[in-house]
């Protein structure tokens, strides 16, 4: 069961390194050299919002990072119970269990 465990993490910090990787990326593409992004064809303000959802994903992708190297991670912030493995499978860098994200969204 443990090494089961182990396994699924180990997955989803290979997980949330490549989503790391991919919006780095990302946000080079839509920055680099004086309007990358616009001579792509995407209009100042929808740049605006992929560069900003990009810089979302990446503090978010590194908060979870650091979560793992101090030994938090898939712990919830609010309540300190364990999130399933199955929700950060499907959210790896989730901070909060379900009923305690349905809390701060009600």
């Amino acid at each position: 069961m443990i090494s089961n465990v182990r396994g699924r993490t180990d997955r989803l910090r290979l997980v949330l390194e490549e989503q790391f990787e991919r919006h780095t990326d990302e946000l080079t593409r839509l920055t680099g050299h004086g309007g990358a992004a616009e001579r792509n064809g995407l209009d100042p303000h929808t740049a605006a919002a992929l560069v900003d959802s990009s810089l979302q994903v990446l503090a978010d992708t590194i908060e979870a990072l650091e979560r793992m190297a101090d030994g938090t991670y898939g712990v919830c912030e609010r309540c300190r119970h364990d999130i399933p493995v199955e929700r950060l499978e499907i959210l790896p860098h989730d901070r909060f269990c379900v009923p305690c994200q349905q809390t701060r969204h009600a």
